[in-house]
């Protein structure tokens, strides 16, 4: 399958990082791993494989790690002079079959995504089930080769009902030689006889020693402060912490603390110049940041009143923060309540381009009503 990959953005791809495909190993996954290697060497390979976990933990790297393992790892054909069983899923880089892969040309793979609209010069919002019916095509072209074919959906979350009920299809009947590895991050939206067909491959969150060593391998050298402050609220997950790293996350959630450290008002010149920072068309990555941000706040300042306080402050002052503003189960309720609420009100905004500063400042005064409200 061959496609323009200089041309199209990927989805999938985080700026400052190699993209899932080329990564040259996957750190902190060994167990789900040696599960996979575990069902190959005992015969056991089933052909659909449900690869999940949270985003930005490996799911994707582990998917192009095994579908370089398959297709570059010949069949045992039970032969006294066959290759001895395979110890890991590491395929060298120059390898055929790896080289290949990295550039999307490889016959017996097949990459179902979101495609590209052409017209509107962006991705489509899911995966379609014309995208799907093209592995028809890919199946037959395929299979005059033999041997293995591999196809990665990513994400399975993506699909809408009509390519999901046609993706389901092809589980119940796959064709001989075939792999399907979906990538979610949502298993639950998926439809419950995908997942019945489907062995999980379920990936952790990253322990904070493996997220250090993946910022190290990408040549990010933050303070071991930092270190401790991404993991935090990227709760594991290196894409998350490669996100707020290049969009100044850690800066971003310090000013949300420090708008409402100040007492019982909130510091406006603050607030004002965090909401004109997400205003116009380049800083769309960081308003969504922001208001991802504003949602782990929340979640933070409702746990800390139900009795789980962070055991790592993720900004200067966020403890006392967290203990002034929630200091006992009515506040969690409270905080858990609005978090609901401005989720829903985020999303409300998005979709009707209502003014990033606008839906930021709103935020700023709900939370700050909230606080005075559990202070009387």
């Amino acid at each position: 399958m061959s496609t323009d990959i200089d041309n199209i953005p990927e989805s999938d791809r985080i700026d400052g990082a190699p993209h899932p495909r080329e990564a040259a190993r996957l750190i902190g996954q060994d167990a789900a791993q040696a599960d996979f290697l575990d069902a190959y060497t005992s015969d056991r390979l089933h052909h659909g494989w449900l690869i999940t976990g949270p985003r930005g933990v490996g799911k994707a790297t582990l998917a192009w790690r095994i579908a370089r393992f398959l297709l570059a790892t010949p069949a045992d054909d039970g032969g006294m002079f066959a290759a001895p069983a395979p110890t890991s899923l590491d395929i060298p880089d120059d390898h055929p079959v790896a080289r290949r892969i990295r550039v999307l040309s490889d016959p017996g793979l097949f990459l179902l995504r979101r495609p590209w609209d052409e017209k509107n010069k962006r991705l489509k919002s899911d995966i379609t089930v014309d995208e799907v019916r093209k592995l028809k095509h890919f199946f037959a072209m395929s299979s005059a080769g033999g041997g293995r074919r591999v196809v990665i959906v990513d994400a399975a979350d993506e699909m809408n009902t009509s390519a999901a009920n046609a993706l389901l299809k092809l589980l119940e009947e796959p064709p001989i030689g075939a792999v399907l590895m979906l990538i979610s991050h949502q298993p639950s939206r998926l439809l419950p006889t995908i997942r019945s067909r489907c062995r999980e491959l379920r990936l952790a969150p990253l322990s904070p020693s493996d997220l250090a060593q993946v910022m190290a391998e990408l040549d990010e050298t933050p303070s071991a402060e930092d270190t401790m402050r991404l993991g935090e609220l990227a709760a594991g997950s290196a894409g998350d912490a490669l996100r707020l790293r290049h969009l100044d996350g850690l800066a971003i959630y310090a000013a949300l603390i420090d708008i409402f450290s100040a007492g019982r008002e909130f510091d406006r010149p603050r607030a004002l110049r965090l909401a004109n920072s997400a205003v116009g068309k380049a800083n769309a990555e960081k308003f969504e940041l922001i208001l991802r941000l504003f949602d782990l706040f929340l979640a933070r300042l409702a746990r800390h009143g139900a009795g789980f306080a962070p055991s790592t402050e993720a900004a200067p002052g966020e403890a006392a923060c967290l203990a002034r503003l929630s200091p006992g189960p009515d506040a969690a309720r409270a905080w858990a309540s609005l978090q609901q609420e401005l989720s829903a009100r985020a999303v409300h905004g998005r979709a009707v381009n209502l003014d990033p500063a606008a839906l930021i400042l709103d935020m700023v005064f709900r939370i700050n009503d909230t606080a005075a409200r559990q202070a009387a």
